[in-house]
């Protein structure tokens, strides 16, 4: 993967889900150094769509 998809709120969720939950990344801070975003700017932005971080299950949902 070169890029997350930003622009789609379900299917970056699902990216990042699946890059930690396929070991590709042990860490939610992994993925977002390897791509160059903002963490808070991340969790931000999918909180308004619902979507939370889970640090025990490493995954949003």
């Amino acid at each position: 993967m070169d890029k997350l998809p930003m622009n789609d709120v379900p299917m970056l969720v699902s990216a990042i889900n699946f890059l930690l939950r396929d070991h590709e990344f042990e860490t939610l801070d992994e993925i977002c150094n390897h791509f160059n975003v903002n963490r808070a700017a991340l969790e931000a932005k999918l909180a308004t769509q619902g979507f939370e971080w889970s640090e025990q299950q490493k995954k949003f949902w």
